[in-house]
């Protein structure tokens, strides 16, 4: 066949896969629904591909558990669904895994559709944690009752602790680190908030006045302005993938963020490892904390989900004392993807896995430049002062091993919650979706296993900080950073010892 030939062929057959693709996100309704069979199939696809390819399936629920879990969902399909009620039937079963990077997503139909209409949602952002919801924001400017700081007690009717309990079982954590879903529901608790109960036209709230007493207050809903501008995600079921001009905005955002203070301590924030000139944010960072003779870093990743894993470890080379690896174990099940035609984009992984991993003695696949690759320290622009890392529930994957390398260092204190990420081993690296063949809803399916440091526990829990400040609401009513707070005084403290001494 002559070249010219099959070129145009190609562009024909991409013209009409591409049309049939675009035609049926277009014609996308959050009312269509689909039949129990297809509904059931794709349940099938997905039970099938993560035992094919997923690293952590049984880590911390046993096979006969995660069976059952799915023949459950299987049996409760009984009439046609939305993809909404599909979805949240799937992000349940997901969640029964126990892996933070094994989650669900809309199909593209369903997030260009709420990127252009426009549909109420609940009017607050509520910050939680154990048992208490507290009023970060309110959508409606005139309503005079909910104020930042507001204490809630319950909302149409339910306690807290039960609407915390209704929106946890959609979502994935690492283990048992339930302190990542306390802080995604503080992210997007009007979404998870019409996820786990739909919405009525007013809600009835009862609080706690400025006197201490309880009282009930009525608000509607918000209607908010449709955002058309281009990749923009309403109403997505989290995480939507970053687009590219969010990931520019997070460079900005962590090039703008080494600021110092009055006594000469350095501030640094890194909101993501994901995306470029983060090696030249680094070294620029620590040249100029040298030339000050800063003796005092508080690094800031609370609001840091993770991204590259290269990206921390270069960072960790500039505050560690010790060579160090990325893990003690990196490793898939297989490289091979016998359902790769649900999974995109394969050949990329495909391609990646052939080069990079090799099938070892125990019958897995390892990833031998990230389980041998000796990193080390930083010689010229080693940081020896003192080093105070924040770190809260959405600090998490590439975020969460940086904080767990330098745990336990004695010039490091850790401030704050327990991270979202495992301590002991995540599920990453490369993680491809999985869009299911009928609703075409996307699981991101982790390729990797990861085991930090096999010496630890493999309890579930998150990296446990040296210095737990839990939020406040007094705090939060006030606008004060009360974990920033701690690490000034912290510094303070030690800096009056230091003055003893000398």
């Amino acid at each position: 066949m002559e070249k010219n030939t099959l070129l145009f062929l190609l562009f024909i057959i991409s013209f009409v896969l591409f049309s049939c693709t675009a035609s049926r996100i277009d014609d996308f309704s959050p009312a269509n629904k689909l039949a129990p069979s297809k509904l059931k199939e794709d349940v099938v696809v997905l039970k099938k591909t993560l035992e094919a390819n997923h690293p952590s399936l049984y880590w911390y629920t046993p096979k006969d558990s995660i069976d059952w879990y799915f023949n459950t969902t299987l049996n409760s399909i009984q009439d046609s669904l939305t993809e909404l009620q599909f979805r949240n039937k799937v992000a349940k079963l997901i969640a029964r895994i126990h892996c933070g990077h094994t989650t669900v997503r809309s199909s593209k139909g369903y997030a260009k559709y709420f990127s252009k209409h426009k549909t109420p949602q609940f009017p607050l952002t509520i910050k939680a944690w154990r048992d208490s919801l507290v009023v970060v924001g309110n959508a409606i400017k005139t309503d005079s009752i909910f104020k930042r700081g507001t204490v809630i007690t319950s909302i149409n009717g339910m306690p807290n602790r039960a609407i915390l309990d209704s929106m946890f079982q959609f979502i994935s954590m690492d283990g048992y680190s339930d302190n990542f879903k306390y802080q995604l529901v503080s992210i997007y608790f009007p979404l998870f908030y019409n996820i786990a109960f739909g919405l009525k036209d007013t809600n009835t709230i009862s609080y706690i006045d400025s006197a201490g007493i309880e009282k009930t207050g009525i608000i509607k809903n918000f209607y908010p302005i449709p955002d058309t501008s281009r990749n923009r995600v309403v109403n997505n079921i989290p995480f939507p993938k970053p687009t590219r001009k969010q990931l520019r905005a997070a460079r900005r955002q962590n090039s703008n963020n080494l600021v110092f203070d009055s006594a000469n301590t350095g501030y640094l924030h890194i909101i993501t490892f994901s995306g470029g000139g983060l090696r030249k944010l680094f070294r620029e960072s620590f040249e100029t904390l040298h030339e000050r003779h800063t003796s005092n870093l508080v690094i800031d990743l609370r609001e840091n989900g993770g991204g590259n894993i290269g990206a921390s470890a270069n960072l960790t080379r500039y505050v560690i004392k010790r060579p160090f690896t990325v893990a003690d174990t990196v490793e898939a099940i297989s490289r091979s993807f016998k359902y790769g035609e649900y999974i995109h984009p394969v050949w990329i992984y495909k391609t990646l896995m052939f080069f990079f991993s090799k099938k070892q003695k125990d019958g897995m696949y390892h990833f031998g430049h990230l389980e041998h690759h000796l990193y080390q320290p930083k010689k010229v622009l080693q940081f020896n002062g003192s080093i105070y890392i924040l770190q809260g529930g959405f600090t998490f994957s590439a975020a969460s091993m940086f904080v767990a390398h330098l745990k336990g260092q004695p010039n490091v204190t850790v401030v704050g919650e327990e991270s979202g990420g495992g301590s002991y081993g995540n599920t990453s690296v490369h993680l491809p979706s999985l869009i299911l063949p009928n609703s075409q809803i996307e699981i991101i399916l982790p390729i990797y296993r990861i085991v930090n440091d096999a010496t630890r526990p493999k309890n579930g829990r998150g990296v446990l900080p040296d210095v737990y400040v839990m939020p406040s609401s007094d705090a939060i009513k006030n606008g004060i950073d009360i974990k920033m707070q701690k690490v000034r005084e912290l510094i303070d403290a030690r800096q009056r010892l230091m003055s003893k001494k000398n």
